[in-house]
């Protein structure tokens, strides 16, 4: 599966999809509901003095109780995005 920028949206912001070049990110289709819900989440960064800290967890539970998942799935999904949420963690937070 693959998620991509939407031409509309950059359009939006006076981009272009050239102006990124290859802006697709490839994941296993087991992950669909967590980068999904991920990407939703997109607004929800903790930031502090240093930059970014973390997503906000009371904002992440809430759309994740919205789901209706069970306690097993509810779990899987909260720990995928935990490891979504780190490795971001690692780009934003990057020295350059």
């Amino acid at each position: 599966m693959a998620l991509e920028v939407d031409a509309k949206e950059l359009e939006a912001w006076g981009f272009k999809p050239e102006d990124y070049g290859d802006t697709s990110v490839e994941y296993w289709p087991e992950n669909t509901q967590a980068v999904h819900l991920f990407v939703s989440l997109c607004t929800q960064w903790r930031i502090g003095m240093g930059g970014p800290t973390g997503l906000d967890y009371n904002v992440m539970f809430h759309e994740l109780d919205r789901l209706g998942l069970g306690k097993e799935e509810y779990d899987e999904i909260f720990a995928d995005l935990r490891v979504m949420e780190s490795a971001a963690l690692t780009e934003l937070n990057q020295k350059d």
